[in-house]
């Protein structure tokens, strides 16, 4: 897995949102979606949305993205839900991360509410972490199946 990066100095809203996602899969998180917003809200230029497994995984991915940004020197607005667990809200302006438990983010579906917003592309070494958490993830599942408790 690559390391989160340090930002260049004019660091563009993509590119810190690049920078908040490899911070993310750094600790496994899921299904990450970049959304394009700025031609559809004033409110910010892009949500990235991703998943977590548990409520300790919400907050460790969350905690990894706000030391990646403090880091890179980028200004957050305002975060809310890190220690909660279910869903953490990072706002830093021109991107916006959402940090969701599975659940969780199926049940507010943001993705089906900004249905209309384009959909970015990642770079092929973030696509690499992406497949790297995916399959981490799938081998945790098939361990969690092998070892579920007797009915």
């Amino acid at each position: 897995m690559s390391d989160p990066v340090e930002a260049p100095s004019k660091t563009n809203s993509k590119e810190k949102a690049e920078i908040m996602l490899r911070a993310a899969l750094s600790k496994k998180a899921l299904d990450p979606v970049l959304m394009r917003l700025d031609k559809l809200t004033s409110l910010t230029d892009y949500f990235l949305i991703v998943s977590a497994r548990s409520a300790k995984q919400v907050t460790a991915v969350a905690e990894a993205i706000l030391a990646a940004t403090r880091k890179s020197e980028l200004s957050k607005y305002s975060s809310e839900g890190v220690n909660q667990g279910n869903w953490a809200l990072l706002d830093y302006g021109d991107v916006v991360v959402h940090v969701f438990r599975t659940p969780v983010r199926d049940f507010y579906d943001l993705e089906g509410l900004w249905a209309e917003a384009p959909r970015e592309t990642f770079p092929d070494d973030i696509l690499q972490d992406i497949k790297a958490a995916k399959n981490a993830d799938q081998d945790e599942e098939e361990w969690d199946d092998l070892y579920e408790a007797p009915v």
